[in-house]
């Protein structure tokens, strides 16, 4: 994939060296020269640009790029970024960093923003799923609330331990689409028998989050 990163930084970079050690073309868009560091990452293509301003999206070619992050340290500059990626170029995937979480209400589709990544949710998440066993974390939020990345991390009375996963009958809109078992990543297939510990990584919309937990926990959906 062709990839645009707004914000050179140390986010963008990072974020940058990780795509690439996967095989994508990235290019790095900057807007301040002191932060115009080729030597940081030399497989990327760096321009010196505002990623604000249509006549240096067009220059840099954003329209033909797959996806377009927006990983600057300005809320304000990634929405607009974001928004423009989406309608005046029509990027197919746009992700955006929100840097403070009162902003996080504003990185919606309105603003041109497919998924929104906020550190401090990121970051509580990822505590939570490292300390709860026996109900749902939930990981990553996709296409504003639509679809949520979640996890399950199975206590040894959970009613499919020991069972294979197709016995499971997960609700509509949803997949098992990871198992971590260990230090191992399992991709799951029908016949493969679920272990106590196991941390079950699904995708599924918000409303059968609920029975989600109930099938897999064997606990009554809370229906509010």
């Amino acid at each position: 994939m062709r990839i645009a990163i707004a914000g050179a930084g140390n986010v963008g970079r990072s974020i940058a060296q990780e795509l690439i050690g996967n095989g994508h073309q990235v290019m790095l868009i900057e807007r301040a020269p002191a932060q115009l560091r080729p030597e940081r990452v030399p497989e990327a293509e760096w321009i010196l640009a505002d990623a604000c301003e249509v006549s240096s999206l067009e220059e840099a070619d954003v329209a033909g790029c797959d996806v377009v992050i927006a990983a600057t340290g300005d809320d304000k500059a990634n929405l607009v970024c974001s928004l423009l990626a989406k309608t005046e170029f029509a990027v197919n995937r746009v992700v955006a960093r929100v840097n403070r979480a009162e902003n996080e209400w504003l990185f919606t589709e309105q603003w041109g923003v497919d998924v929104a990544v906020s550190k401090p949710r990121l970051m509580a998440a990822l505590v939570e799923e490292a300390v709860t066993v026996g109900d749902l974390v939930r990981l990553m939020t996709f296409r504003q609330g639509q679809a949520n990345l979640v996890e399950i991390t199975l206590p040894s009375d959970a009613p499919y331990v020991g069972e294979p996963v197709r016995s499971v009958p997960l609700p509509h809109d949803s997949a098992l689409v990871a198992i971590l078992r260990g230090k191992r990543v399992l991709v799951p297939t029908p016949d493969d028998p679920l272990e106590a510990a196991d941390e079950l990584i699904f995708i599924c919309t918000a409303e059968v989050e609920d029975e989600v937990r109930a099938v897999v926990l064997g606990k009554a959906a809370d229906l509010g």
